[in-house]
C-alpha cells in the first residue's frame, strides 16, 4: 500500500461508519450499523507538516481496523463496503452484535 492523502482516508473512514471523536488526533471509533459503539479505532495526526500518510502508517492503521492491508485498501477504495467490513469483523470476533 503506497502513501495517501490525509484527507481522503479520513473522509473514506466515515463513510464505513468510523466517527472522529474530535481530540487532538483525528481519532475514528467504528460505530456498527445498528450505532453501537465498538473498541475498533484508529488515528491520523492532525499535524500539518504531513498532508500525506505513509506506508507504514498505513499498515499500522489496517491493523487497528482489524484488516490485511489489502483488505485495509479495499476499505478505502470502496470495494469493501461498510457492510461487508462489518460482516468481516463478526466473523473475526472483533465486535459482538446480539
Amino acid at each position: 500500500m503506497g502513501v495517501r492523502d490525509r484527507y481522503k482516508v479520513a473522509r473514506a473512514l466515515c463513510t464505513k461508519g468510523f466517527i472522529d471523536t474530535g481530540k487532538d488526533h483525528y481519532r475514528f471509533i467504528y460505530y456498527t450499523l445498528s450505532r453501537i459503539k465498538t473498541a475498533v479505532h484508529t488515528k491520523i495526526s492532525r499535524g500539518t507538516s504531513h498532508k500525506s500518510i505513509s506506508k507504514g502508517v498505513l499498515d499500522l492503521m489496517a491493523k487497528q481496523c482489524r484488516l490485511t492491508n489489502a483488505e485495509f485498501r479495499e476499505l478505502l477504495d470502496c470495494p469493501l463496503s461498510r457492510e461487508g467490513y462489518e460482516d468481516l469483523l463478526k466473523s473475526r470476533g472483533d465486535i459482538w452484535i446480539k
